[in-house]
């Protein structure tokens, strides 16, 4: 594994290109604002009914319909959703992808699962930052930085991974660690991560562990601290050093229950439909699937999305934390701004 810094990147590669970063959400509002202040020559591309416009405005950015941003650029920054990336792509982007300009992704999912096919002669690489974009922004702020990856998949003038590495560095990721990897193996350990850990196993097993709970009696609000509350204090102490970390900190009581019933909850039968899940993303099962759920109108997805914010844990949640001020302060995502 080769991990590179801001002293291997040679910004100058960058310096003299101008920067199109298409999207203002979450990650497009990290690279865009972060280049600028590493200063680099920056504009927005976005829809002109698009809410997020006054917002890329209001920070100080040039912004300009898609289209126009990606004629005017040298560099093509993706941040889309990954359903929307196809057809703004064949919409707008590739009739000015003249030869040797440089396309780039934030999340290999449309270059990997051959969604988006760009023409031979252009470059094409990805910076992928291991973290939300709220994230990738506020550690700029704070002078550090949140790892990336970085992959080519196509080098036609012979200096895409020195680009590619320049921008990497530019939105913060020299400070923390720029590794190495391929648009395969990011975009499969991504959607697993989400899907089986990050996101979707997570919240499955903070709603099951609340339910189990309130069944047995318990009021909704000890069910919630036990089982939503203080799973960030526990996250915490792992993203700091690890397992052994946690378990250095936490009650020997804690740690005696966390050795002998952990394997109760996820066990072999859990492993082995992580296996499968696996499988999915790896054919492009899931792909295929998560684009026809969109071109479909997304029945699925928002009947899914409306049963989880109709959860009771989400309306206790949010009477606990108006008890909590200080968690509204130094938020990472204010609606109104990115």
């Amino acid at each position: 594994m080769k991990v590179f810094y801001e002293k291997d990147a040679n910004d100058g590669l960058l310096k003299s290109k101008r920067i199109a970063v298409i999207g203002y959400g979450s990650q497009g509002h990290a690279h865009a604002n972060n280049l600028k202040e590493s200063g680099h020559d920056v504009i927005v591309g976005l829809p002109q009914e698009s809410r997020s416009w006054k917002k890329a405005e209001d920070a100080g950015l040039e912004v300009t319909f898609t289209a126009e941003a990606a004629e005017k650029a040298d560099v093509i920054m993706m941040t889309v959703p990954d359903e929307l990336a196809p057809a703004i792509y064949r919409n707008e982007i590739a009739p000015a992808l003249k030869a040797g300009k440089y396309l780039a992704f934030a999340h290999g999912f449309g270059i990997h699962f051959k969604k988006i096919e760009p023409s031979a002669d252009v470059n094409v690489f990805m910076v992928a930052p291991k973290g939300p974009g709220h994230l990738v922004r506020s550690e700029y702020l704070r002078e550090r930085g949140v790892p990336c990856l970085m992959a080519v998949h196509q080098d036609v003038t012979g200096d895409t991974a020195g680009v590619a590495l320049a921008y990497a560095s530019a939105i913060g990721g020299g400070k923390a660690g720029i590794i190495e990897t391929t648009f395969k193996e990011e975009t499969e350990t991504d959607l697993f991560g989400e899907q089986a850990v990050l996101c979707g196993g997570l919240t499955a097993l903070i709603k099951a562990g609340y339910e189990t709970l309130t069944e047995a009696g318990y009021s909704p609000e000890m069910a919630y601290f036990e089982c939503l509350h203080e799973m960030k204090l526990i996250v915490d102490l792992l993203y700091e050093g690890g397992i052994s970390n946690m378990r250095y900190s936490i009650s020997n009581t804690a740690e005696y229950g966390d050795l002998t019933r952990g394997s109760r909850i996820v066990t072999e039968e859990t492993k082995a439909e992580m296996k499968k899940i696996l499988g999915e993303i790896q054919s492009g099962q899931f792909a295929d699937e998560w684009m026809a759920e969109c071109d479909g109108g997304k029945e699925k997805f928002k009947a899914l999305e409306a049963e989880g914010e109709g959860h009771q844990i989400e309306d206790v949640g949010k009477r606990l934390r108006a008890m909590m001020p200080w968690l509204a302060q130094d938020k990472l995502v204010d609606a109104a701004k990115n």
